[in-house]
């Protein structure tokens, strides 16, 4: 559900206040919380993909480390402290892959 309100925020309150690369970054940041949340449901209620222990806190921190410094960077564009989160991203993305390919082992 989160996703989804951050992808109509996005839509609806954030149009005319930012640019059309903040825009695109903000639906790439709701998009990937709303894709990785249904995985995050599938991946709970699924008998055979519970026993993974490590891919649902996975798939949860990745989603708010990447969607989130994503936000922030968004939101907050000038300010140094979302400035130095910058790295903090393509580390959720790869918090994010290892928790889906733990799912393969």
């Amino acid at each position: 559900a989160t996703g989804m309100i951050l992808g109509a925020f996005g839509t609806h309150a954030m149009r005319g206040k930012l640019s059309a690369d903040k825009i695109h970054a903000w639906d790439v940041a709701s998009s990937y919380a709303i894709y990785n949340g249904l995985g995050l449901l599938l991946v709970s209620l699924h008998p055979q993909l519970s026993v993974h222990r490590f891919a649902g806190p996975a798939i949860f921190s990745g989603t708010l480390l990447f969607s989130g410094t994503i936000l922030l960077n968004v939101l907050y564009p000038r300010a140094n402290r979302t400035r130095m989160l910058g790295p903090v991203t393509p580390v959720g993305g790869m918090i994010l892959i290892a928790g889906w390919i733990s799912l393969v082992f």
